[in-house]
Parts: C-alpha cells; sequence; structure tokens
C-alpha cells in the first residue's frame, strides 16, 4: 500500500459517495488508475463495504448504550446466534477480560433499554452504561506507516 493509497482511504472516509472523477482529480491521476486501484483495495478487502452513517435520534433511537455481558452462562457461538436477532445491538464484539462481550445499541427509550437488559439477562452478567456524548464518533483508519 503507497501514498497514494492512503490518500483514497483517507478521502473515501471523509466522503464515501465521492465521485470517481473527483477522487482522480485531487490525486492528479486518472480515472482509470484511481478505478483500479480501488478494486484492488476492494479485492484485497481493506475496503470492506459503503454505508450511510444514520442519526439515531432522527430515527427514534436517540439513547445509545454500551452493554457489557460477563460470567456468560452459555457457550459463546450459541450467544452470537441469540444477539443476530437483537435489532437493538449495533456492534457486539467478542473481547478478553472480565467480560466476553462488549455491545452498542440504540434504543428508543429506557423501557426499550430495560427491555433489551432483561432479554440479555438469563445469558449472563450484564453491565450498561448510557453514551451521554461522543467527543470522537468514528475516526478515519489508516495503515501505520512502515518507515
Amino acid at each position: 500500500m503507497d501514498d497514494i493509497d492512503r490518500k483514497i482511504l483517507e478521502l473515501l472516509q471523509e466522503d464515501g459517495r465521492i465521485t470517481i472523477i473527483r477522487l482522480a482529480k485531487a490525486l492528479h491521476l486518472s480515472r482509470p488508475s484511481v478505478n483500479e486501484r480501488l478494486r484492488r483495495l476492494q479485492d484485497n478487502e481493506v475496503i470492506q463495504g459503503f454505508t450511510a452513517r444514520v442519526a439515531p435520534e432522527r430515527v427514534g433511537k436517540g439513547i445509545l448504550v454500551f452493554i457489557q455481558i460477563g460470567n456468560l452462562k452459555i457457550q459463546c457461538q450459541k450467544f452470537e446466534e441469540i444477539i443476530q436477532g437483537e435489532t437493538n445491538v449495533l456492534e457486539c464484539h467478542r473481547v478478553t477480560g472480565s467480560n466476553s462481550y462488549f455491545m452498542k445499541a440504540a434504543v428508543a427509550s429506557m423501557k426499550d433499554l430495560e427491555e433489551l437488559v432483561d432479554r440479555l439477562i438469563p445469558y449472563g452478567q450484564v453491565n450498561t452504561s448510557v453514551i451521554l456524548s461522543s467527543p470522537i464518533l468514528s475516526r478515519n483508519l489508516l495503515p501505520t506507516d512502515n518507515d
């Protein structure tokens, strides 16, 4: 991965809808060259997809929480199958340490949060933290320099 690939990643993370023409101009490359680099980055799974960021409060799910599950009472694989059905769970990460999973969820109300926690309690020890604010919501992810 060279500096041009890094710049492509940076520009795409800033604006996932940037056109090939604008990318080519910003990089001082031809459109076919940019297309080829993009295709290579996708084929190598460096770029795993394109998506839109949605404001949770604008879709009626303004309460964001982190949920930690520890002392899991079932096998991890079974828990992961179950959690797939929890549509309020935005992210689920299996982690090291005293907890088995960290999850991020978005709910419409405290009642919805209570119901989600009640559904999770049979599987382990549940701890929740309501997100008050997010000073860093999403940061660009770029490869480290190997200089």
